[in-house]
């Protein structure tokens, strides 16, 4: 089998040509900086998609998630509920305000923060008054469970839908369920604007609040006057054309994305793994990333350090370290599952809650049995396949075949 002659990237950005119809307006209307008709029309049409009151436009998601904890108030040595799969700009905010991230595990229906483990954890630390859930690839977690809890125990949920943009639940947009939700713009989101991300609430007043934060605090004085803490997180009126050029092929995005998961699903059928799982009665994700996750007693031999991987192979049988170093022979791109930020070096004494309220079981843990700490079975199985909307089903195939081959 020939190598791919371009890198099959995992999900690299698909663009139209709008973009660059609304990068030029900025030029040549010379609103190059943090004002303009580009980021007035995208907080508008945001809004108006995801069906919340305001939408602010930032630097980045993990600036958008600062300014949602910060309005929570959150204050130093406080501890947050946060997801425990994930990325780390999901909790590194809670830090950037001094808090301490109190990590809940995973469930397996959808990957995302289990209901069980957050009910216990309000159990241990009653006193929570802030809950921050990521939607895991693309998919929405079990929202009526987690807000029900949240809601019972008055505390404030920061919604990271970062990776879901346009995934719904029940019919209702991700991003819309907190009182303070994100959304991001990386380059590599079903949405792109290089760069950037938004807030979101339906509270007018924490909007003006961030409007005002995210361009350093300046008051409404005829010289440079501050009376609070500031930051430069208001988003590029050039970027923002990005992202205005983007918007309208949002669905086009999320129905590739989903034709790419569904021939994986049927490529892989009979072999024993399974992909990344979503409530098909409830949920809609936006298929960002398609992944899969290897049958318990199909795993070989796999052993991690911090940097680095081994295993052994074994007839029948493979593990995320042989079907991405074979994925990368062929010059496709794969990754690995967000590895748990509880086994993160940076967090690796925050405390940790599974749903029977133990923790740190280790990213081995399924090996001597059925594993108590969910996101590290997760990780230790799972990985992440090439998603690129502009792959064509022959490309596909050829990945396909390329993890099938693995356990041959």
């Amino acid at each position: 089998m020939q190598a791919f002659e371009q890198k099959l990237w995992l999900s690299s950005p698909t663009m139209h040509g709008e973009e660059l119809k609304y990068m030029t307006e900025a030029y040549e209307t010379n609103w190059m900086s943090t004002v303009g008709k580009n980021i007035d029309e995208i907080e508008r049409l945001v809004a108006e998609k995801l069906g919340c009151g305001y939408a602010v436009a930032l630097a980045s998601g993990t600036s958008a998630l600062h300014m949602a904890v910060r309005l929570a108030g959150v204050q130093t040595g406080e501890k947050v509920f946060c997801s425990d799969l994930t990325f780390d700009a999901t909790v590194n905010p809670v830090k950037y305000e001094g808090g301490e991230a109190v990590f809940i595990d995973t469930e397996y229906d959808t990957w995302n923060m289990d209901p069980d483990a957050l009910q216990k954890a309000f159990e241990i630390y009653p006193d929570v008054r802030v809950v921050v859930i990521a939607h895991l690839y693309g998919t929405p977690g079990k929202l009526d469970e987690l807000k029900e809890i949240c809601d019972e125990h008055n505390a404030i949920i920061i919604e990271d839908a970062a990776e879901s943009l346009g995934a719904t639940y029940k019919g209702k947009q991700t991003g819309t369920f907190g009182t303070y939700n994100c959304i991001s713009f990386n380059g590599n989101k079903i949405i792109t604007g290089s760069s950037g991300g938004m807030l979101l609430t339906d509270d007018k007043h924490a909007a003006e609040k961030v409007r005002k934060w995210s361009t350093q605090a300046r008051e409404a004085a005829p010289w440079y006057q501050h009376e609070e803490l500031g930051y430069n997180y208001r988003m590029s009126n050039v970027i923002a054309g990005v992202v205005r050029g983007q918007l309208p092929y949002l669905e086009d995005h999320i129905q590739k994305k989903k034709e790419i998961y569904r021939r994986y699903k049927e490529g892989f059928k009979d072999i024993p793994v399974t992909m990344n799982p979503y409530d098909e009665k409830n949920s809609e994700p936006n298929f960002w990333l398609s992944c899969l996750l290897i049958d318990k007693e199909a795993m070989c031999r796999q052993v991690r350090s911090e940097t680095d991987s081994l295993y052994v192979k074994e007839k029948g049988k493979s593990c995320p370290t042989e079907i991405l170093e074979n994925l990368a022979k062929y010059n496709a791109e794969g990754r690995p599952v967000w590895k748990p930020m509880h086994l993160q070096p940076i967090y690796r004494m925050n405390p940790f809650v599974t749903k029977d309220g133990n923790g740190r079981a280790g990213t081995n843990a399924y090996i001597e049995g059925e594993s108590k700490d969910v996101g590290a079975d997760i990780f230790t199985r799972g990985l992440c396949l090439p998603s690129d909307n502009k792959m064509a089903v022959e490309g596909q195939d050829k990945v396909i075949a390329l993890v099938r081959e693995c356990f041959s």
